[in-house]
């Protein structure tokens, strides 16, 4: 899942996109509000973590930016000394958590985790597909009961289809979802990802279909008899 982190202290940026890289996430790093506001007009994210001092273009106004565009991405905004004025401002332009600093990483993973899950309609942290079951706390997807291998581009990807709750996602939304802006993709990246999947769900009764000019889609069927 693609993250944006907006965060003016360089220092604390880049540590906490480490973190957040290591967790298993996708992260574009910004340090001014402008160029924040652009990222967010032109690309696609599963979160935006916003603070609110920042260069240029102060956080609120890229919050007040984001809602009037009216893109529902969750919103986590990163509060200095726990101001109450800034957490009500930011909570009635329309974020969705607050945190303040400092705060502890596991406790950001968590609450970055939980925004992702619930921006998809799912409060449980246990999410299924047939016998595909995944943990959204350790990020690791079971299959009849087993622990599924995967590479981290290949979680990421399964990731994205199970979310979408049987909606199919096209081949430059999927890439969009996992890959940084700063990485360099090959035009047949997610295409190898997705045939790697398939061998490691075949026969299992659940399975990644190819819908012509709408993209691909995660599904459960009949599992394939032994």
């Amino acid at each position: 899942m693609r993250i944006l982190l907006v965060e003016d202290n360089v220092m604390l940026a880049n540590s906490l996109a480490e973190a957040l890289t290591q967790a298993g996430f996708a992260v574009d790093c910004m340090h001014d509000g402008s160029s924040a506001d652009t990222l967010l007009s032109t690309q696609d994210y599963a979160l935006l973590i916003l603070d609110l001092g920042l260069p240029r273009l102060d956080g609120l106004e890229v919050l007040r930016r984001l809602r009037q565009r009216r893109n529902p991405l969750p919103v986590l905004i990163l509060t200095a000394h726990g101001s109450v004025e800034d957490r009500v401002r930011g909570l009635d332009l329309g974020a969705d958590d607050y945190l303040s600093k400092p705060f502890d990483l596991s406790e950001l993973e968590a609450r970055a985790r939980a925004l992702i899950r619930r921006s998809h309609g799912y409060d449980n942290t246990q999410i299924s597909c047939g016998p595909l079951h995944y943990d959204s706390v350790s990020r690791a997807f079971t299959l009849g009961g087993e622990l599924l291998p995967l590479t981290g581009r290949e979680r990421a990807v399964l990731e994205v289809l199970l979310l979408r709750d049987g909606r199919a996602v096209n081949k430059a939304a999927l890439s969009e979802k996992i890959f940084g802006i700063d990485e360099s993709v090959n035009s047949d990246a997610i295409e190898i990802y997705v045939h790697r999947l398939r061998k490691k769900l075949d026969g299992s009764g659940v399975a990644i279909v190819t819908l012509r000019g709408l993209g691909y889609l995660l599904e459960s069927r009949p599992a394939a008899a032994s």
